[in-house]
């Protein structure tokens, strides 16, 4: 890949943080991650704090909508708990939903000290999510919201003959999912389909295309299905951005959702945990 422009390079940072895939380490310093993008710590830590003041600003514009505020007094989180947040990129995001809800919380109810954990990694499929859960059960989580299994409806290459993952081993990987949860964690569990996508921008995209990776509606509805079908308490994201979905609430890339998306998905989240 040529050398990136500033905005193609706030565009993979805002979805890659080495310092969660290499969390075994001590500490990833900011100069490691700048010196693997080759650009100056100054810039790199520019980036992220030009993402975490866009969450920030989205946190302030839903607490200024009537009524949200109190919403947010009645959600079941207690002081001193831990909300962990599992999925992909769209989780993982600088400025997306769980980076949202942390501020509000923050904003909102800032003695209740409640510690909302990113564990969202992009790229993950189900199977991966499996295979780092053991990560999550140390941090003792109260609760767990899981948008998982957009990576599983992933296709590769030009002439794509299956999903990343099987519709029926996603079915399988959501229940050991919650299983691991129900067996090592006291965590209440609160599940979210994944959004619809423009298919045709993903296609086109600068980033997405080359690397010849697609996903197709259909395949990202039969794992909302799949969703739905766990039971307990699910907040249909899939059902609200709607097929097509709304082209503001996504970015340019047609996959991820843009910042009103993420505004939208927290949203939908606090309206459906208050009445919980």
């Amino acid at each position: 890949m040529n050398r990136l422009t500033h905005e193609q390079l706030s565009y993979v940072l805002q979805f890659n943080h080495v310092e969660k895939i290499l969390a075994y380490l001590p500490a990833v310093k900011d100069s490691y991650i700048a010196g693997m993008w080759s650009i100056k710590p100054a810039t790199y830590r520019g980036i992220k704090r030009h993402f975490a003041a866009q969450a920030r600003k989205a946190a302030e514009e839903l607490l200024r909508e009537p009524g949200f505020a109190e919403l947010l007094k009645r959600l079941p989180f207690r002081r001193g708990q831990t909300v962990v947040a599992l999925g992909d990129s769209i989780t993982d995001d600088c400025q997306s939903w769980i980076e949202i809800l942390g501020y509000l919380l923050a904003l909102s109810r800032p003695k209740d000290n409640i510690n909302v954990v990113n564990q969202g990694i992009s790229g993950n499929t189900t199977t991966e999510m499996i295979s780092r859960f053991l990560n999550i059960v140390p941090l003792k989580p109260n609760w767990i919201i899981c948008m998982a299994g957009t990576n599983d409806a992933r296709l590769h290459g030009k002439c794509p003959t299956k999903t990343l993952v099987s519709a029926r081993e996603t079915e399988k990987n959501f229940a050991m999912l919650r299983n691991f949860a129900t067996t090592q964690t006291r965590a209440r569990w609160v599940w979210m389909t994944p959004p619809t996508v423009i298919e045709r921008n993903i296609a086109s995209h600068w980033f997405l295309g080359p690397m010849q990776l697609a996903w197709q509606n259909k395949d990202v509805a039969a794992v909302a299905g799949a969703v739905r079908r766990r039971g307990g308490e699910v907040v249909d994201i899939h059902k609200i951005f709607g097929n097509p979905p709304n082209p503001d609430w996504l970015l340019a890339d047609g996959l991820h959702p843009s910042l009103e998306g993420q505004k939208a998905i927290v949203k939908a989240l606090v309206e459906h945990m208050a009445q919980v």
